[in-house]
């Protein structure tokens, strides 16, 4: 796995570095010290995995996170926003963005690590109790199709079977595919083939934009 490390601090992308590049299996491909600069990695690398700062000069992290998601040859890589505090107030703004989700900086190192491997596997890194947050932050700027993109999506809804759509809505939930299997009686191997048939459908990056997309079809609600 590749990964590209934006942050501001020297520090934070040298600890960062050192502990996924313990690792057999992940290779740093570059640091970047701005937004723009990311930008550039991201583009000239093209990497599996962005660890995004949101506060950098030169075009913070929310603006090179829209950046490289509107890139269509930069579908495969994966944002994950690294914050200070849990609830930042860009954060959810990133997530709607195209991140495929966010860690804290105090997070463990093994979790960092974790957080790698499954942004990668194109999973996204959201617990049900974030997303709950998230989406109720996030309320406001999703009540409706933004743009021509999430129209499309919207329509694409009619696609989807009446178990897809069940599925969709506990994907809403932050429900992971052993918890959706549990829940509608299924093996895990096979809420993990429907989750993968509604991105395909849905022309979803990852599970992260499913939860917003549920949210705008109504399928989950704001208040829990």
């Amino acid at each position: 796995m590749r990964v590209v490390i934006a942050d501001d601090q020297q520090l934070i992308r040298a600890g960062f570095a050192a502990l996924l590049e313990s690792e057999s299996d992940i290779e740093v491909v570059g640091q970047a010290a701005t937004g723009r600069q990311a930008v550039e990695l991201v583009t000239r690398h093209r990497p599996d995995v962005v660890l995004m700062d949101i506060r950098m000069p030169d075009g913070d992290g929310l603006w090179a996170t829209e950046q490289i998601t509107a890139d269509p040859r930069l579908a495969a890589t994966h944002i994950v926003i690294v914050t200070t505090f849990e609830l930042d107030e860009y954060v959810a703004h990133a997530i709607h963005a195209g991140a495929s989700g966010f860690l804290v900086k105090d997070t463990e190192p093994t979790e960092l690590i974790r957080a790698v491997r499954v942004v990668a596997a194109g999973d996204g890194l959201l617990s049900p109790g974030v997303t709950r947050r998230l989406l109720e932050r996030m309320a406001s700027g999703l009540r409706g199709p933004t743009d021509a993109a999430d129209s499309a999506a919207l329509h694409a809804l009619a696609a989807l079977t009446d178990r897809e759509r069940e599925v969709l809505a506990l994907v809403g939930l932050g429900l992971t595919n052993t918890e959706i299997g549990a829940r509608l009686f299924l093996s895990p191997l096979t809420a993990k083939t429907h989750v993968s048939r509604i991105m395909s459908k849905l022309a979803a990056r990852d599970r992260v934009q499913l939860v917003i997309m549920a949210y705008q079809a109504g399928l989950v609600r704001a208040s829990w």
